[in-house]
């Protein structure tokens, strides 16, 4: 493993990185859908455009980890089955951008409900 690689464990992927963004992906519509029917012609169009760009950050995102589950499929398969076979997996640049990317959306869109918004 090179120094300083970003890497990632393969429990994290299959029992938090994943179910969190299937969860951000359920939150975005949810949300934005009950604000844009509970708002205000204004409100309506901002929210429209925050909508459309959470999803396309979200299709951006899932892209790259589709590669990361693609290259690391066989240690996912394992640690699915057997929780000990944890291993750390190495990302690429975009891998690694996509999961920071992940996180701050998740935030964003944590923090739009707590607005009290929803």
């Amino acid at each position: 493993m090179k120094p300083n690689a970003t890497t990632i464990s393969t429990l994290y992927v299959v029992e938090e990185l994943v179910p969190r963004l299937n969860a951000v992906d359920n939150q975005i519509e949810k949300t934005i859908s009950a604000i844009i029917n509970a708002g205000q012609a204004s409100q309506i169009e901002r929210y429209s455009k925050l909508q459309a760009e959470f999803q396309l950050e979200l299709t951006m995102i899932r892209m790259n980890l589709e590669h990361l589950l693609k290259r690391y499929s066989q240690e996912l398969a394992a640690v699915v089955n057997d929780p000990r076979q944890d291993v750390l997996l190495t990302l690429d640049a975009y891998e690694a951008t996509a999961i920071e990317n992940a996180k701050q959306l998740y935030r964003r869109v944590q923090a739009l409900q707590t607005q009290g918004v929803t």
